[in-house]
């Protein structure tokens, strides 16, 4: 979700500051934008923006490997970084998960408090990195196989959907029946 939302937003001013300033060279190098003969919009052809944009259809990929490998390294680098950033700001960090550890009073035998810290710390963002990376893949395979929408709205989809779904069985077991009686 950050990712695509900043890609959105390096859209919208790449777009704003091409319309506008067409000849100069910074501006070009940041994106260089064309308007889609069917349709009200433009498409990146040139720049960085056309090299963080996915690949238009599989075929594209063949035919430009380099803005395929460009935007894989941009995916998965970008869904990295936002995961391992979101582990800290979201109350996630070594220090929390050893705390709440800690005080549900559940610790190896053998090990110091501050060592499970310490594990944590070494494992905790590795496993944050590695699963916004899988993430990214499953925007990446989605955007590759020409899913409608993006990969990251079926992403969000998926997890919206799922979270009712565990809603509903919630409250089907508070109330004691089966899953769909």
């Amino acid at each position: 979700m950050l990712q695509t939302a900043l890609v959105s937003n390096f859209y919208f001013l790449s777009q704003l500051l091409f319309r506008k300033f067409k000849g100069s060279f910074l501006i070009r190098a940041l994106g260089q934008w064309q308007e889609v003969e069917m349709g009200s919009h433009s498409v990146p052809v040139g720049g960085l923006a056309y090299y963080i944009s996915p690949p238009r259809d599989f075929f594209e990929i063949f035919r430009d490997p380099i803005h395929a490998l460009f935007y894989i390294v941009f995916m998965l680098g970008t869904c990295a970084i936002f995961s391992k950033t979101w582990i800290e700001v979201s109350g996630s960090s070594a220090r929390d998960v050893s705390k709440q550890l800690l005080d549900q009073k559940m610790f190896n035998k053998g090990f110091r408090p501050s060592a499970i810290e310490d594990k944590l710390r070494k494992n905790i963002p590795i496993a944050a990195s590695f699963g916004g990376m899988c993430i990214g893949a499953l925007t990446i395979i989605a955007d590759f196989m020409g899913a409608i929408g993006s990969g990251t709205g079926i992403l969000l989809a998926v997890t919206i959907i799922y979270g009712y779904f565990e809603q509903y069985k919630k409250e089907k077991e508070k109330m004691g029946e089966g899953l769909f009686a």
